[in-house]
């Protein structure tokens, strides 16, 4: 018989339910069936933690007096949006450290960004402030500069507008001589290795291949505390290539997500800097998935042999948008170490943490199965296949400048 959210939570709230790993489903279902396991279990328990540049932080700094209208705003000499209301800060994970000494030592090395200042926020440490305005009648105040912090500040949204990708490229460097410094790591010529950035069978997308449990206002684990998917991602593409069980065989679904920061934990926000790209917020996030019939069983049985990602030359068809892909391999293949693209040995590694996706699925478990923690029955489902929901290329128009002048619109 089919469950119902309401009566997967009744058996949370009573310490009741049955709650696994993505992992744990895994041998239910090989040794019980999916019909038995779909008896059996309430929910299983996900998770990933790898870098989403898609990140950001919402901050409410509180008024100072006299008061102030921020029209320009820094963060430990990272530079945050003050566009939207006298004290709001709107502070990106991959803005770059003005000023930052090994930008001017060696370009690439990237060593400080947003993403560092919202992990030491999260961590309570203080970071300066400090903010120039034009001044009003009703807000006075020019300059200002303060240590803030977690405590401090009235606000800190954790606000991200795309994370946890549903299935990801493999990037290689097939065509350049040379090292080539991308998101996904240092590529070596020749295709030396091989980088990757996905939970595999434990990430939450690919146990809900259909979207049929995630959805706008499904509650989760974010960053060590609790968060909500509000949101289809940017860039959220489900109409792509998939396998008999609806598994995309690239790139598709994403998430948008928040929660507060002043729940979440230094070991779940982490900043990153990636050499010869920029920096970058590795954001921990585990999705709970109710069993509410066999086929959500049997999705969530999903191995790493079963997922199957695109090898990228990100020297040459990533960056033009051109090209396809050089292989197809398994995730199973990609955590040996090794995959084979044509007739060549590559060697793989990860960005992103196989034991802290782990750790998220564990945590969140426990959360549910002591009655912590309910299941957010979603009010809107996200676009999925078949809709007309997708992603394309920029439609580069460039404009006329009549006189040098920049047009506002046309």
């Amino acid at each position: 018989m089919p469950k119902s959210y309401e009566e997967i939570n009744e058996k949370i709230g009573k310490k009741q339910a049955v709650v696994v790993t993505a992992e744990e489903m895994i041998g239910i279902v090989e040794e019980k069936g999916a019909a038995a396991a779909a008896r059996d279990v309430d929910v299983v328990t996900t998770g990933t933690f790898g870098p989403m540049c898609s990140s950001a932080a919402l901050l409410n700094a509180g008024h100072s007096t006299p008061r102030m209208k921020m029209t320009r705003a820094w963060l430990n000499d990272v530079p945050a949006y003050a566009g939207i209301a006298a004290i709001d800060l709107f502070l990106g994970a991959t803005e770059l450290q003005e000023g930052d000494p090994a930008n001017r030592v060696f370009p690439g090395d990237f060593t400080y960004g947003g993403g560092h200042v919202i992990e030491h926020l999260v961590a309570g440490k203080d970071v300066l402030l400090r903010a120039t305005a034009y001044g009003t009648d009703c807000y006075p105040r020019r300059e200002l500069e303060t240590w803030v912090n977690i405590r401090t500040l009235n606000h800190a949204t954790l606000l991200n507008p795309r994370n946890a990708y549903q299935n990801y490229n493999v990037a290689v460097n097939a065509s350049s001589g040379r090292p080539i410094y991308t998101y996904l790591g240092i590529l070596r010529p020749r295709m030396a290795n091989a980088c990757y950035c996905s939970a595999g069978q434990l990430s939450p997308l690919l146990n809900d291949p259909q979207y049929r449990t995630i959805g706008i206002g499904t509650r989760i684990f974010l960053g060590g505390g609790t968060g909500y998917v509000f949101y289809q991602g940017t860039q959220h593409c489900p109409n792509v290539d998939r396998d008999e069980a609806g598994v995309p065989r690239e790139g598709a679904g994403t998430l948008a997500v928040t929660g507060d920061m002043k729940q979440m934990r230094p070991e779940y926000v982490r900043g990153v800097s990636v050499t010869g790209y920029g920096v970058s917020l590795a954001v921990g996030i585990g999705v709970p998935i109710p069993i509410l019939d066999e086929d959500m069983a049997r999705a969530t049985a999903v191995r790493d042999r079963d997922i199957v990602a695109p090898v990228i030359d990100y020297s040459e068809s990533y960056p033009t948008n051109s090209g396809i892909p050089l292989a197809w391999v398994s995730y199973e293949q990609l955590r040996s170490g090794h995959i084979e693209v044509g007739q060549k040995g590559v060697r793989t590694a990860s960005l992103s943490s196989l034991s802290k996706a782990r750790a998220i699925a564990a945590e969140l478990k426990e959360w549910i199965t002591e009655g912590r923690f309910q299941l957010g029955k979603p009010v809107d489902p996200l676009p999925g296949p078949g809709s007309e929901y997708g992603f394309t290329p920029l439609d580069h128009r460039p404009p006329d400048r009549p006189n040098g002048r920049t047009p506002r619109s046309r």
